[in-house]
């Protein structure tokens, strides 16, 4: 997934940060709350990990702009408030999720996945198209009863492509949603991740199908 953090605590982003990363995930990081706004005016993430007490624009400001704009993208908050009325005033606001600081890095992992699920329209961590399994919690993909072995690139392909099945993706879109503003990947980086997943999911009956000048759509073959 493409996450943005809205976090001003250096600490704090950090651990997230890393936590996320190991995790196979594509992680931005904003401090500044007017920053984080203007960001968030023209670039798309999957998850938006939103704080309240931000410098510049609040956490709430931030939250009632992008859903102005019909932005849809789901926000989880963080923040140390844990009063009643401050998490209604955040779910009212246009939240998905409220966590209160301290929190377990497990739950916000898990939590995550839930607001990818909600998304994408799936109700559970498990992608299933015949002797192909993915789970997303566990990162692992097996076909045929056995393991597939991915690197974190092609972990986080994988997703990309189930979580937009039936939809052409431009390189562009792919590359946006597997790099950070603070990598420079070349397109044809993106198309050597393309052509290894197809390689080792060949068997199985989830497609990649590449459109010149268009980019990449994934699909389950009914007659696999």
């Amino acid at each position: 997934m493409r996450i943005l953090l809205i976090e001003d605590n250096e600490e704090l982003a950090g651990t997230i940060v890393d936590r996320l990363r190991v995790e196979g995930h594509c992680v931005d990081r904003e401090s500044d709350g007017n920053e984080a706004n203007d960001l968030l005016r023209h670039s798309l993430f999957d998850i938006i990990l939103l704080d309240v007490n931000l410098p510049g624009k609040s956490g709430y400001e931030i939250l009632r702009s992008l859903r102005a704009r019909g932005d849809a993208t789901p926000v989880l908050i963080l923040t140390a408030r844990s009063q009643i009325d401050e998490r209604v005033v955040g779910l009212d606001a246009g939240a998905d999720d409220y966590m209160v600081k301290p929190f377990d890095f497990r739950e916000l992992l898990a939590r995550c996945r839930v607001l990818a699920r909600r998304r994408s329209g799936t109700a559970s961590n498990i992608f299933v198209a015949g002797g192909l399994s993915f789970d997303r919690a566990a990162k692992r993909a097996i076909v045929a009863g056995k393991d597939v072995d991915l690197r974190a690139r092609e972990v986080q392909l994988l997703e990309i492509l189930i979580d937009n099945l039936g939809r052409m993706l431009t390189k562009e879109e792919v590359a946006d949603k597997l790099y950070s503003f603070d990598e420079s990947p070349s397109m044809n980086a993106v198309e050597q991740i393309v052509t290894r997943l197809r390689r080792k999911l060949h068997d199985t009956p989830l497609v990649i199908k590449t459109a010149r000048g268009l980019g990449y759509m994934a699909y389950v073959a009914d007659d696999e």
